[in-house]
């Protein structure tokens, strides 16, 4: 080795020894923090929303004679939130993956041919013939592999008719799919059920007080196929025991364009504005509260099963980031635009609600439009007013202003299936095409029932941020 190496080593060395001194607090990092930030990418589909205060609540006196909750001035974290509100064809890749999900199961479950193919299960030391129906129901699918579903074999044909409609129950064409049959099964930790102070895990002895107990749910189907919701009240353990668990039924309802407006000729929208592709871009509506939840638990799934390092949950916005993006950065803004008028300078409305009795059409649409029909806001979100209102993850309450925190205020209570209505009803912001001018503020609120699902509601995600 030649002295020229040497040298070159030595200097090497000497700059690794001074970026981390020995015997010094240098952190686990391999670069020093100072030097090093970590930099979440932009979440597809989603607009950056920056930390800031504002001041929350309504800017006006209410047009229909209730007391507003006083206005406060809050901080919110900065956060992603989806640019439109979630829109058919976005939800039907839930439901697809929730179908085709199935439909592997169904066939891994049943030994059917080829079924080998649709898990990347490969342990040679326990193959899968020998596993129990239990096991096989955790093993993990192959989203690459065809599904059979035009398959001519008797079996396979049998195991997937399941998921149709047969019998009494079919109308018209033959083949269709079984709404009732894509079910969704999601978890979630119960925090505010650890947060008793009954419940604090004593970290020295390992273990929860001897008389902690946890109220939470759960979900089954029974024989004949129905689902089963119910409250449970248990010891509290370990940590399992926080864990709620919940099945819904994925499919929008789309009977609802009928039953919420009655005497009227809704039949076309019911047939086919979640199945048919000129609605694709248009928001999903007909979902409850809870089936937006399973959604944005499976997006987060989704993310995660794809990405080395996963980010924060997808969720859905608390009515203060939902205000607050709403603003779009103007402190005292009363609609997502800025003005203080439904018009522009050229008379025409800046959003698709109910402009007068019986008009609908007056700002270019009927019921609900396709997203990003009107210009964005400052934030560059489209639809904050109009179109379709959207659920929050808020409770509400007519006064929760004068309890929630100035920073990153939020009314949570996650209500239990035997809970009384009146504490399942969630805030609803933004207006819809049904509504007037006023709701379409973005300090006023109004709620809907969780379980409930309407042709005038929809959501979309936000996703918290990590760092600065």
């Amino acid at each position: 080795m030649t002295k020229k190496n040497l040298t070159i080593i030595a200097l090497v060395l000497l700059i690794i020894i001074a970026a981390k001194p020995i015997g010094e607090l240098t952190g686990v990092s391999r670069k020093s923090a100072l030097k090093t930030r970590f930099q979440e990418n932009n979440p597809y589909g989603m607009v950056f929303i920056k930390r800031g205060s504002f001041m929350m609540g309504a800017n006006d006196q209410s047009a229909v004679g209730s007391i507003s909750d006083k206005s406060i001035n809050v901080t919110v974290d900065a956060f992603w939130m989806d640019e439109t509100e979630i829109t058919n064809d976005e939800y039907k890749q839930f439901v697809y993956w929730v179908r085709d999900s199935i439909a592997m199961r169904m066939l891994i479950d049943a030994n059917a041919v080829g079924y080998e193919k649709l898990t990347t299960y490969n342990d040679k030391n326990n193959p899968l013939i020998n596993l129990t129906p239990e096991e096989l129901q955790r093993v993990p699918l192959n989203w690459r592999a065809k599904i059979p579903w035009s398959s001519k074999d008797d079996s396979i044909k049998a195991i997937l008719g399941r998921l149709y409609f047969y019998d009494e129950n079919t109308l018209g064409a033959s083949h269709q799919i079984n709404p009732g049959k894509l079910t969704y099964k999601y978890e979630w930790i119960n925090y505010d059920q650890a947060a008793l102070p009954g419940n604090k895990y004593n970290v020295n002895t390992g273990a929860y007080p001897a008389n902690a107990k946890v109220r939470v749910d759960t979900s089954y189907v029974d024989e004949n196929g129905v689902i089963i919701n119910r409250t449970i009240e248990r010891r509290l353990k370990n940590r399992k025991d926080l864990i709620s668990m919940k099945i819904v039924n994925v499919y929008p309802d789309t009977v609802m364009w009928l039953r919420d407006f009655q005497f009227a000729y809704n039949d076309p929208k019911m047939r086919m504005y979640f199945s048919h592709p000129g609605f694709a871009n248009y928001p999903v509506v007909g979902v409850t509260w809870e089936q937006a939840q399973a959604f944005c638990q499976w997006r987060t799934q989704l993310f995660n099963s794809t990405h080395k390092i996963g980010g924060q949950d997808y969720r859905l916005p608390t009515e203060a980031e939902w205000e607050y993006a709403a603003r779009g950065g103007k402190q005292l803004a009363l609609y997502p635009w800025g003005g203080n008028y439904i018009r522009d300078n050229k008379g025409c409305f800046m959003a698709n609600f109910k402009p007068m009795r019986g008009s609908y059409t007056d700002d270019t649409g009927a019921t609900t439009m396709r997203v990003a029909a009107y210009e964005p806001n400052d934030y560059g979100l489209y639809d904050m007013a109009g179109n379709v209102a959207e659920w929050t993850s808020s409770a509400y309450v007519s006064s929760s202003n004068t309890m929630v925190s100035d920073m990153n205020p939020n009314f949570q209570y996650n209500a239990k299936t035997d809970d009384a209505d009146v504490l399942k009803r969630k805030v609803v912001k933004g207006g819809s095409w049904k509504d007037i001018a006023y709701y379409l503020q973005c300090g006023v609120r109004t709620y809907e029932y969780q379980y409930e699902s309407r042709p005038y509601i929809g959501f979309r995600c936000v996703r918290s941020f990590n760092g600065e």
